[in-house]
């Protein structure tokens, strides 16, 4: 992963942004007009804008937070940017770490459930179609036993 993360780094122009795939993985890399970069790795079902606002959040606090003096010749070991390991747990869901996932997310719940109450609307009309044409039927029937029932007691007297 370094060795690819290098890599892409060395081959991307400053101030650009890019997703270059590797094996089943994203590399999303995010070079500044500054010459600082950093690479995201994560699987393509991750969404890209995320993982670009998840490096663009990272280099801002690491270059207020470490001198600018100490980004070519520093390790992990020298230098000390505690905020990482915090930005990463939050980004693991990218629903909760970006707003736009999130309602994007909601919008498409809402969707499914408006299809399924329209759907049982759509049922429920046809049920209540098959319930007048029943009626009528049924007023139909009610009227010719009227009719037979009338013409039957008509021959009889009642004393």
């Amino acid at each position: 992963m370094t060795f690819t993360s290098q890599l892409i780094v060395e081959r991307s122009a400053k101030g650009s942004r890019a997703s270059v795939k590797e094996q089943e993985y994203l590399c999303h890399v995010y070079v500044r007009n500054d010459s600082l970069a950093g690479v995201v790795i994560a699987d393509s079902e991750y969404p890209s804008r995320v993982a670009f606002t998840l490096l663009e959040k990272v280099l801002d606090e690491f270059s207020k937070q470490v001198d600018r003096i100490e980004w070519p010749v520093g390790s992990p070991a020298s230098i000390h940017y505690t905020a990482l390991d915090g930005h990463l747990s939050r980004y693991q869901n990218p629903r909760e770490a970006d707003p736009m996932t999130k309602v994007q997310a909601e919008l498409d719940e809402t969707k499914i459930i408006l299809h399924n109450t329209m759907e049982s609307l759509l049922e429920r009309g046809e049920k209540l179609d098959d319930l007048v044409s029943k009626s009528e039927v049924l007023g139909t029937q009610s009227k010719a036993f009227y009719k037979t029932a009338r013409k039957q007691n008509s021959c009889c007297a009642i004393m």
